[in-house]
């Protein structure tokens, strides 16, 4: 592991602390953990998009026509 220095406002560095201590971590492990859920969503955001673009192309018509806009904004219970 690679020892970083950073500089954090006033402000920033107190939410920091106690955001840490309310999850039984140190500021390290706490930012540590920020960063790395920050670079897993980061990397998986292509993957997600590529498996999604990948998927075949389904109808937009149901029994064959087109919904109406009454019935693609139908809410029960609100009319």
């Amino acid at each position: 592991m690679k020892n970083v220095t950073v500089t954090l406002d006033e402000r920033t560095a107190r939410w920091a602390r106690v955001e840490a201590a309310q999850n039984d971590l140190s500021l390290s492990a706490f930012l540590r953990e920020m960063l790395e859920r920050a670079m897993a969503a980061q990397e998986s955001y292509p993957q997600s998009m590529s498996r999604y673009q990948a998927r075949a192309a389904g109808p937009l018509k149901r029994a064959g026509h087109y919904p109406t806009r009454e019935e693609l904004h139908e809410r029960d219970g609100l009319r």
